[in-house]
């Protein structure tokens, strides 16, 4: 079979995801893809999460809502699409092809947030056992963004999840926890957690999400006391 009639399935990407690697693309309009396996991965441990207090805030507020995996084309979209602080993308049309495929499949998800009945902010990523490979995320209104972290985050302790892969370090994603692990230590963990049976809960019961999302604020003020 010559390349040029090679056809990528999700199937050979959760093989990709599996090994460790994640695909990226030099443009949107590009048709080619890179396979990348970092020498520093970038993890968020879901048990150490901080979440600040002025977002705690925000979330108290009502201003925003949540809701997952029910518009997850659009959020892959929006992440995709060209903005004025980021005119550019790595998202091209073959991922977003495949993780929609894989959406389907039930091992894609999303976490969308909502403003006065608009989009505002979201993410989007792929599962395998315990493990969950967070892709892109965006936001058109202040904090929605880091909402959808919260409440993926949330959704993931309490599916039982073990591993939130962040694929590279930000100054956005440090603020909440993330680190760096090398490499040899990321498959490591990697090899352990998709070998757990954990469940993405896009309804999880509004008492059990509210109560892990105070857990995470409990623990986030006992780590700045200390």
């Amino acid at each position: 079979m010559s390349a040029r009639s090679f056809v990528l399935t999700a199937d050979l990407l959760l093989r990709a995801y599996r090994l460790g690697m994640f695909p990226m693309a030099e443009s949107r309009a590009s048709r080619a893809l890179h396979w990348l396996d970092p020498e520093a991965r970038g993890v968020l441990p879901l048990d150490k999460f901080h979440l600040p207090r002025s977002l705690m805030k925000t979330l108290r507020s009502g201003k925003f809502s949540v809701t997952a995996d029910t518009q997850f084309a659009a959020i892959i979209a929006a992440c995709a699409a060209a903005r004025a602080n980021r005119p550019e993308t790595w998202i091209n049309l073959e991922i977003e092809r495949l993780f929609i495929d894989l959406f389907a499949l039930g091992f894609a998800h999303s976490v969308e947030v909502w403003a006065d009945g608009t989009l505002a902010g979201g993410l989007y990523g792929a599962s395998l056992g315990g493990a969950f490979f967070g892709e892109s995320m965006f936001s058109t209104a202040t904090d929605a963004s880091k909402i959808a972290l919260v409440h993926l985050v949330a959704r993931l302790r309490l599916g039982g999840f073990v591993l939130l892969d962040t694929q590279f370090i930000t100054a956005h994603l440090t603020r909440f926890g993330a680190v760096e692990v090398p490499r040899d230590d990321y498959h490591v963990l990697l090899a352990g957690a998709v070998e757990i049976p954990a469940r993405f809960q896009p309804i999880p019961e509004p008492t059990l999400l509210a109560a892990e999302i105070a857990a995470m604020y409990a623990h986030s003020r006992e780590e700045h006391l200390c």
